[in-house]
């Protein structure tokens, strides 16, 4: 198929390219930092709109509600280039409420729309082995699920309705950002209490306590590797979607909220780029290390 591939970060590049090794076509916009290897994979257009008009398909990996809503239907965006038949994906992790409103514009257009935020990070975009939470509907779904199948391992159709994706990250990074947290407490309590952080962590491996966090962001918070991975000030906007979101219900989300300020203590000392598992560095400056 003529695939459209907008945002080609740490994550989108290798998800487009798994596309191409596939044999699918692909486009994409120009842009200054478009890395080499996509020049010359891929069919560069001018603008969004080009690249929706010759291609079936559309995907978007951008990072935030705004970017999307730019890409979508700003000017020489995606929707100038949109014919009925057309199928946009947003893979980007955004508000579930934009992205109903979203959905609904395209479909006025006689366009599909699936979104289906995405979870593993770099290392499961390079790998192809990302979870994929897809909403929208089933034949939208079925459509997009080969290509689906290219880039992730763990691919679910969350629901009908589009936002339902959106709403699984949103959980998602809920259940992360807390795990990341519990791990750099006990890390931290560990260290001040004299014990090696490895051999506990190798110990907790173990047990009950083990999880990818622990495998793999306990092992970044022992060796002081804080390389994204995922960046906080990304994470800062997911769990700013959760807080919202809930306070839209009328509900609470008290350690959401404390994470989300452990986050903060971390960006506003420069760290808002460093991957997240670097919060164990506000779990340390309260522990007075």
């Amino acid at each position: 198929m003529k695939i459209g591939f907008i945002g080609l970060g740490i994550m989108g590049r290798p998800m487009a390219l798994h596309l191409k090794a596939a044999g699918h076509e692909l486009f994409v916009p120009d842009r200054r930092s478009l890395p080499d290897d996509i020049r010359t994979a891929a069919t560069v257009e001018a603008d969004a709109a080009a690249v929706a008009e010759h291609c079936e398909i559309i995907i978007l990996m951008v990072p935030d509600t705004p970017d999307v809503e730019r890409v979508l239907f700003g000017a020489h965006g995606v929707a100038e280039g949109l014919h009925p038949g057309k199928l946009v994906i947003d893979m980007s992790s955004i508000s579930p409420t934009a992205t109903k409103d979203f959905a609904e514009r395209v479909a006025r257009l006689g366009c599909g729309y699936v979104d289906a935020p995405v979870s593993g990070g770099e290392v499961g975009a390079k790998n192809a082995a990302l979870t994929i939470m897809a909403g929208g509907a089933t034949v939208d779904f079925e459509r997009a699920r080969p290509l689906f199948e290219l880039m992730g391992k763990n691919i679910t159709h969350v629901g009908e309705t589009p936002g339902a994706g959106q709403v699984c990250k949103v959980a998602n990074q809920i259940i992360v950002a807390l795990n990341i947290q519990a791990v750099a407490e006990a890390l931290t309590f560990a260290r001040k209490a004299g014990a090696d952080p490895a051999r506990v962590r190798q110990a907790l491996m173990g047990g009950f306590a083990n999880s990818r966090i622990l495998e793999v962001h306990a092992e970044r918070m022992i060796n002081r590797t804080f390389a994204p991975g995922f960046r906080i000030k990304l994470h800062q906007k997911d769990l700013n979607l959760a807080l919202s979101s809930a306070r839209e219900m009328g509900m609470a989300l008290p350690n959401t909220a404390t994470a989300q300020q452990m986050f903060s203590v971390v960006a506003a000392a420069g760290g808002a780029d460093l991957d997240h598992s670097a919060l164990v560095q506000a779990i340390e400056i309260m522990a007075g290390m």
